[in-house]
Parts: structure tokens; sequence; C-alpha cells
């Protein structure tokens, strides 16, 4: 007994939460109305990205960081999706290339310019189809370059080789019911994911098998969450049959019993679980509730340890969580939240109160930089990294990212293999013709059109804007 007395030591005990000044939000964005479980945001070091309501279709907004303020109505947008977009997730390894889901059963990623948009962004760098129902959920690979996964409404999951526009697995058989979400372990050799049907089930996605579940992970009828912890375990969060929200910690080796068990409040919000694996901390976001509260995992009893309660006034749409490389490491800051309201984002800055200035590699053990430890086909073939660290010692600056580009392989070129000898005799013939100057004066040809077509389309978007402008003017 005098042991549970004692307060226990934690150097997050009083970390705290606050919200930006109002000059520091992004105001005037019509949040998304879908009716769909996802955060409706996400950010890296370079952007917010924001699911917003559009008019025949789907779109969302990118904007620079330092760009708060109001947002002008007629700000560009990426809408290339004809359904509302449902889900979006930035490329761990290039912050220039984000990935959307939509109701319009395809998943296309993009590269956003460097400087953020100057006009609408309506061409994707690839459409990926394979999805016959709407895509909800896209997650990219934690250390594999360009490998995309995604789940749609038809319960089926496909991982995408985004440098070849490939669908290389498709899991279409493990799923009798929706998949509220899908989770990569550290290294990407495993996804755990959590189901209508009230099953946790860990899956190898290359061997195409489940390596473990759960049944009834949570007794509840309501949506759950599974993600997985730096150490291999799984967090949920879920409902009871009385319909009190639920947090839990499972060890996939032996699903029969959680490590922990809690139950929290009767608020019917989904909650969203954001996991820090450098400092285990779980942030829990209600969809709909106006706070967020966090835990810390450890390995001592009992192992969900609640810190404290961020509160706000209004309730949240959505929320986007930054990766650690782009948090202000000298002002302690070891978490960031873009939280959605109707009309505007906000961001809330968690800190640990610290007197000293120095940089404290306590609160920032090296965390996961931007170079991807693997090549998607590498990892396709069986290979397993983990992320390759970072320092966060002085800051970080994000360096120049590569153009993600896409090279569709040719289906015609799977000549059979005896032909290799003949193949390499061709070569060279196949590299003439291609610098033959007729064919050079062609592609310029073509270039130049192209060119003239896209401007005159930039300069019909400006007037378009124009002209919606002073309709709106006339309107008010």
């Amino acid at each position: 007994d005098t042991m549970r007395r004692v307060v226990r030591q934690s150097k997050f005990r009083h970390v705290f939460g606050q919200a930006v000044k109002n000059d520091q939000c992004y105001d005037d964005i019509r949040v998304s109305r879908v009716t769909w479980d996802s955060s409706f945001c996400a950010v890296n070091p370079r952007f917010v990205a924001i699911i917003v309501d559009a008019s025949g279709g789907g779109a969302f907004l990118v904007l620079p960081l330092h760009k708060t303020g109001r947002i002008d109505k007629s700000y560009p947008t990426v809408c290339g999706h004809t359904g509302p977009v449902l889900d979006i997730d930035w490329c761990p390894h290039n912050d220039q290339v984000i990935a959307s889901g939509s109701e319009d059963c395809t998943v296309m990623v993009w590269q956003i310019p460097e400087n953020g948009l100057t006009l609408s962004l309506t061409e994707p760098v690839v459409v990926l189809e394979g999805h016959s129902k709407r895509v909800g959920i896209v997650a990219w690979h934690p250390t594999a370059r360009n490998v995309l996964l995604s789940a749609g409404c038809d319960n089926a999951i496909i991982i995408w080789n985004v440098g070849t526009g490939e669908a290389l697995i498709n899991l279409d058989d493990m799923h009798v019911d929706m998949i509220y979400n899908v989770s990569w372990n550290r290294n990407g050799s495993l996804i755990c994911t959590a189901s209508k049907d009230k099953k946790v089930r860990v899956i190898d996605p290359r061997k195409q098998e489940i390596v473990a579940e759960k049944e009834k992970t949570h007794e509840g009828a309501r949506p759950m969450r599974a993600i997985f912890l730096a150490d291999g375990n799984i967090f949920t969060t879920g409902f009871s049959r009385m319909s009190e929200r639920q947090l839990a910690l499972w060890n996939p080796k032996n699903m029969e019993e959680p490590i922990a068990l809690h139950e929290m409040d009767t608020s019917n919000g989904v909650l969203l679980p954001f996991y820090d694996p450098d400092t285990n901390i779980i942030y829990l976001c209600g969809k709909g509730d106006s706070s967020i509260r966090y835990f810390e995992i450890t390995d001592e009893s009992p192992y969900v340890h609640y810190l404290n309660t961020f509160s706000s006034k209004e309730p949240q749409r959505g929320m986007g969580f930054m990766p650690k490389r782009g948090l202000d490491v000298n002002k302690c800051e070891i978490a960031r939240f873009f939280k959605l309201h109707e009309r505007k984002c906000e961001p809330i800055i968690m800190t640990v109160p610290r007197k000293s200035d120095l940089f404290q590699d306590d609160l920032y053990p090296d965390t996961a930089g931007p170079e991807a430890a693997l090549e998607a086909e590498e990892w396709f073939e069986g290979k397993n990294a983990d992320p390759l660290l970072i320092s966060l010692k002085h800051g970080y600056i994000p360096g120049k990212n590569r153009d993600l580009k896409v090279v569709k392989k040719n289906i015609l070129d799977n000549k059979p293999a005896g032909n290799k000898k003949s193949d390499l005799i061709n070569a060279p013939k196949k590299a003439a013709d291609a610098s033959n100057p007729q064919n050079e004066a062609k592609l310029d040809e073509i270039l130049k059109e192209l060119k003239s077509i896209k401007d005159t389309i930039s300069n019909q978007d400006e007037r378009i804007s124009k002209l919606e402008q002073q309709m709106a003017k006339i309107g008010d």
C-alpha cells in the first residue's frame, strides 16, 4: 500500500497543452462534413493538409505551415477526385508527397510544389485503381520507400508500389466486415487492423496470413481503433457493452487477456489514438470531444498511466499530429496537434516545463528521419529494416526532396527469359533510334504544345477565380 501512495516518477507528469494565439491559426476553412471517422488532417514539417467541403468532387487544402490567418476562398486546392476525400497521409520519406483515398474508389498520390500551391492541382502523379468500393484508409509504409497501403469498404487491403503504380499485395479475404483502421508496426513487417466484427487481427502482409487475432477485443458495437506500439504490443480503443469508452493494451503473442484494460467515460465519440514512439506517450482525441487525454505506456503495472487532459471549449472535427522532426526542441515541445473546428484549424502545443535552455536529450532521443531504410522492391522481396534515426540536437532542417517518379511497367516488356541474349544485341540499336534528330524535333514540338495548353489552363483558372470573387461581392 505504501508503494501505491507514492506518486510515480515521470518526466511527463507535468506536460501541458496550450492553443496558439488566434493569428497563428488557419481561419475560414470549410472542413469536410463527410461522416467518416478519419482525422481529416495530416501535417509534416512543411505543410498542413486538411480535407475540405468541395462541390462536385473531393478536395483538400495544402497550406505551408507559415501561411496562417484567413485563407482566401479562392485558395487553390488538390481536387482531382470525383467523390469526397476520406483520408490523407503524408509520405514519411518525402515532405512534398501526399496520398489521398476517396469515395470514388481510387487512391491518388500527389506531388506538392516546394513552396505550396499557386494553382489548383488536378493531376496526381499516379492514380491507384483496384478497390471496388470507397477507400477510407491510406497509410504509408514507415521504412520502405514508395510503399503505400490502402483499405476500402470492399473489406480489402491493397499494398502498392507507388514507384510503378502497381498493386503488389491484395488482402481481400481476411476481413468479413468493414475495416476501421490499419496500423503498421515499427519496421513495417506486420500490420494490425480493427474491424466491425469486433476482431483485432495481426497480419503478415507479404506471407498473406493472419499471425494473431482477438475476438471481441471490445464488446461494444461502436468503432474500434488498434495501433502498434514501438515494443510490438498493440493498443486499442473501443466501447464496452454498456457503451463506456475503453482503452486496452495487448501482447500479440498472447491475445487471450489484455495486459491492461481501462474504462474511461460514456461519451460516444470514437477515440483516435496518436502515438509517439520516442516518449511512449499516447494521446487520445475523441471526435466531437473538446479534450485531448494523454497516457504514458511503461513496463510496470498498471502499464497505461494517465498523465493529464488538455481541455478547450470547442469540439474537434478532426486532428493532425506533427512528426517529431517538425517540433521546436528549444521550447521543450514534445507534441503538436492541429485541431479542426467547423471553420478553422488551431495548432495546440504540448510542452514539458523545464528551466534550462539547453537541449534536453532525455526528451528527444534520436527520432525517425526522412530517409527511407529500404527500397520498395527490397521490402516486397522480404527484407525488413527499422527507421533510420536522426538527432534533433540542432533542430531539423528540411532537405531537398527528390521528385516522385512513377515508371509504369509495360506488360509487353515481360518477354520469356530465353530472349535475354538477343535483348542485349537489340538494346544499343533502340537507344540509337531514340537519339534520332527527327524524334528530338517531334518531342520538342509536343513539349511546346503541352506548355502552351498548361499556360492557357492556368490563365483560365485565374480568370475563373476573379469572376467568382466578383460574383461573391455582388452576392454580398
